[in-house]
């Protein structure tokens, strides 16, 4: 790739917007076979894409996007667990997970929250959640 090319693709991934396929194809006339240089630099790592949904190179979908524009992001961490979740609706969901892959802690944009402990054994223990509820199975 030559240099004024790979300048232009870093300059459409640095500004471009959701939803990507819409804005590629409208804004900057892309063509198919250009999206994956432009999406793996949004999100930062190598993509595959297929019916406007991109998949990172574990195959865990990261951003998916409908005809009318609706879309939905996915972040993963290093063990594939779901840890954001964000829609053009401005819903979002954040999780955390142990070093065993428990979930511990989940929020969203609603305000709701669950808090959750486990033992050595991976069994529940604590669980607390935005209503108030609180069971504590120790």
């Amino acid at each position: 790739m030559n240099k004024k090319y790979e300048r232009y693709i870093e300059y459409i991934a640095d500004d471009l917007q959701a939803p990507y396929f819409i804005n590629m194809k409208e804004m900057y006339g892309l063509r198919p076979d250009e999206y994956p240089l432009v999406l793996s630099k949004v999100f930062n790592q190598p993509v595959t894409i297929r019916n406007n949904r991109v998949y990172n190179t574990n195959g865990k979908l990261i951003y998916r996007e409908n005809s009318n524009g609706h879309w939905e992001k996915r972040e993963y961490n290093t063990n594939g667990n779901e840890i954001y979740y964000e829609t053009s609706n401005r819903f979002w969901r954040k999780s955390e997970y142990d070093t065993n892959g428990n979930l511990i802690y989940y929020k969203n944009s609603n305000g709701d929250w669950v808090k959750y402990e486990y033992d050595i054994n991976g069994y529940l223990i604590y669980y607390e959640d935005s209503t108030g509820d609180i069971r504590d199975y120790r």
